[in-house]
């Protein structure tokens, strides 16, 4: 089911400064959307582009969905917007930039304004970040560039000093539900019930954007094989090159996720806490009582290190099998006979 802001309950005061600005003639040439990810800020970014182009809404803060220009969007062949994201790799390239800077110059060909949506644009490379300064430096009129950001991840000062941020809050736990529910409903290919409903939400820390994608990747059954296999490694029953076999399908960086959510549960139960992650809770329970509460943070340490390589061609077999092996230095030495 195709969604837009008018769904987002939690988009829409952010959305409503800002198309006041649009409507004023004071929306900046470069706007950064910051918050977690999988809370909406593409889907935010693509309406705007569409509103920026539209030429049926006049006043109304919203595109008419009934215009060329529209119908363009809808189709996805819109030609002054332009989208750039990683390809091939994690990091957005120079030549992708170059090319974001020579539309950038040219003259709109269907509409009045044009519009680039730099996605995930805290995965520039240097030479990258440096080749988009110069397009921010040297706005032109009838352009306005959209940078998306996950939270937490690094963006050149330089390049930030240059966009006005608007930050995208979450939703509450109720709109998260509600909004995920009214996407999987009527919908076979991502139907799932209650239960695993809340548990991609949980998987996803309450982000429902990322939720509905979780449930159509079947990511809870997957979360629940690299669950199995983490138990019947920490019990001596599966060699590290299997049980790392869920996890690598997983994949590296939804694993580091996953792992993270587990560290810090370990963190929690171990001064007395209660855990986010039913699931586990007994194995993770199990491990602090065996080991003092800074045990965790060195997992997550583990975890971060890893994180920090990601850009690279990390191998994700022995980045997994090397982080299981971290937990079961978490399990009690068997005593010799």
């Amino acid at each position: 089911m195709s969604s837009s802001i008018t769904s987002m309950p939690w988009l829409t005061d952010a959305w409503s400064r800002l198309a006041e600005r649009w409507l004023s003639g004071r929306l900046p040439h470069a706007i950064l959307l910051e918050g977690p990810d999988g809370i909406g800020k593409a889907v935010f970014a693509r309406d705007l582009a569409q509103r920026l182009v539209c030429e049926g809404a006049g006043e109304a803060i919203q595109a008419c969905g009934h215009c060329k220009q529209c119908e363009l969007v809808a189709a996805g062949t819109h030609p002054d917007i332009r989208t750039y994201q990683p390809e091939d790799s994690k990091v957005i390239k120079v030549d992708q930039v170059r090319a974001l800077g020579e539309f950038a110059v040219a003259s709109p060909q269907v509409a009045h304004h044009k519009v680039i949506v730099l996605d995930s644009a805290d995965q520039l490379n240097i030479n990258a970040a440096n080749a988009l300064l110069k397009t921010l430096e040297e706005p032109n009129r009838d352009v306005t560039l959209i940078l998306l950001q996950q939270s937490g991840r690094p963006l050149l000062p330089t390049i930030r000093s240059r966009c006005q941020s608007v930050l995208l809050a979450g939703p509450s736990q109720e709109q998260a539900e509600i909004w995920l529910a009214s996407q999987v409903a009527g919908d076979e290919a991502q139907e799932a019930d209650a239960e695993t409903q809340a548990r991609a939400l949980r998987l996803a820390s309450g982000a429902p954007v990322r939720a509905l994608t979780f449930l159509a990747q079947g990511h809870v059954e997957a979360v629940d094989q690299c669950q199995e296999d983490f138990r019947q490694f920490l019990k001596s029953k599966r060699a590290p090159e299997d049980a790392a076999k869920p996890f690598v399908k997983l994949g590296l960086e939804t694993t580091l996720g996953l792992m993270e959510r587990w560290a810090a549960d370990l963190a929690r139960i171990s001064v007395g806490g209660a855990p986010e992650n039913p699931e586990v809770a007994d194995i993770l329970g199990y491990l602090a009582k065996q080991n003092p509460p800074h045990r965790a943070h060195d997992i997550l340490s583990h975890i971060a290190e890893v994180r920090a390589g990601l850009t690279y061609n990390l191998n994700a077999e022995l980045e997994a099998e090397r982080l299981l092996l971290h937990w079961l230095d978490l399990m009690p030495r068997r005593r010799a006979s």
